[in-house]
């Protein structure tokens, strides 16, 4: 299909439902759902942000100023998934907690507003990769219209750039709790210290990073592009100074760059070493 035909299917699928609650991240493809949802359903449409320790400020505030710019009812929601003990012990389907937990509380609100469909913005490409919060979604018969109309995340963006959404070219920004290897804590401590140092690099002008959080140590992943500026500004030593007042022992950066997911590749040795 082309990408116009996906459009008109997309379209298609919200005048089926009639009615819809999207939860909607901030991102870049719940954004682009919940857009054509608005389009289509106009006042059927509810988007609804879920607001943990696990969501940075930033993130928060671009999705009410985007629900805003779009003229959409827009409700947060606190969820209280880094409570719970099987999503703070860090398992490796730690995301089914929280997606369980997010549409635990949507499913409330979708009630409340007679709203007949929850929505995420789940594309054709997530499937290849590692993603438990998945197997929520099934359980909670939350559909992904981006995948049933045959997005791929490229399509997300070319869309949302011909639709001259403000986001179509937003880097990718999951959750804090994604900076923390798989079986150490999730703790409320280290969320607020990566939201932190993540917080100062992006006021240095980076766009796509990332602070891993390994015990003490904070590892700093950057685009292989971004490197070089980064060293000729000689930018480490006031970056290590304000991660050591942030709580952080020891910064480092990983020469190998910027890489999404990077975490979820040890689930995925373990997984062909059976």
């Amino acid at each position: 299909m082309t990408l116009q035909e996906k459009h008109e299917k997309l379209k298609s699928l919200f005048r089926e439902m009639d009615s819809v609650a999207v939860a909607f991240s901030g991102g870049v493809d719940s954004a682009l759902v919940l857009a054509v949802a608005h389009s289509v359903l106009n006042g059927s449409t509810l988007a609804v942000t879920g607001n943990s320790a696990s969501l940075a400020q930033r993130e928060r505030k671009a999705a009410i100023e985007f629900a805003m710019t779009l003229g959409v009812e827009h409700r947060i929601i606190d969820t209280e998934e880094v409570a719970s003990p099987h999503y703070a012990a860090n398992p490796v389907n730690r995301c089914y907690y929280c997606k369980s937990e997010l549409y635990s509380k949507l499913r409330a609100v979708a009630d409340q507003h007679n709203l007949k469909y929850i929505v995420n913005g789940t594309n054709v490409d997530d499937l290849g990769d590692y993603r438990p919060g998945l197997e929520s979604a099934r359980e909670a018969n939350v559909r992904s219209p981006l995948c049933e109309a045959g997005f791929t995340k490229q399509d997300v963006r070319n869309l949302a750039r011909q639709l001259e959404l403000p986001v179509w070219d937003k880097p990718a920004m999951p959750c804090l709790s994604s900076r923390i290897p798989y079986e150490q804590p999730v703790t409320p401590e280290k969320l607020a210290m990566i939201e932190q140092a993540e917080d100062y690099l992006i006021a240095l002008g980076f766009t796509q990073l990332r602070v891993r959080h390994y015990g003490e140590s904070a590892r700093i992943e950057l685009p292989k592009e971004d490197l070089p500026r980064f060293y000729k500004e000689s930018l480490f030593e006031p970056v290590r100074e304000r991660f050591l007042e942030i709580g952080f022992q020891q910064v480092t950066v990983n020469p190998e760059g910027f890489r999404s997911g990077r975490l979820n590749e040890v689930v995925a040795s373990a997984s062909e070493g059976k």
